[in-house]
């Protein structure tokens, strides 16, 4: 539930690099919530929450998407290519699951070996 909670903490934060599992962790509790929220919808017979909660989520959804193209030494604008049909959705699972940069890249340290650094385990 944490990385649910850090992502929306940095809603708007799109510079520095976002790991693998801080993604996907917030993607599937994205999928979750929304699969609740259409049930919640489809009993009331309107789609006020989840169209509600699709909106408000939109920005850390973004920050989140672009720091992880970061991690993989990808600038954020490629984001845009996941508005092609077909191509883009494969082409962002592709970037989505790609191992980060290791070390250092021009976006920040990275967050693996940050953690490493500052609690001093392996």
């Amino acid at each position: 539930m944490h990385w649910y909670v850090d992502v929306l903490k940095n809603y708007a934060v799109f510079h520095g690099r976002a790991r693998r599992q801080e993604y996907w962790m917030f993607a599937a509790f994205n999928v979750g919530i929304y699969i609740v929220l259409m049930f919640v919808d489809g009993y009331v017979g309107s789609e006020v929450a989840s169209t509600l909660y699709s909106l408000a989520i939109l920005l850390p959804s973004l920050g989140v998407t672009v720091r992880r193209l970061h991690d993989t030494d990808r600038s954020g604008w490629w984001c845009l290519i996941g508005l092609l049909p077909l191509v883009g959705f494969v082409v962002m699972l592709i970037f989505m699951a790609t191992e980060g940069t290791p070390g250092q890249n021009k976006y920040g340290v990275n967050p693996k070996e940050a953690g490493v650094l500052v609690t001093g385990q392996p």
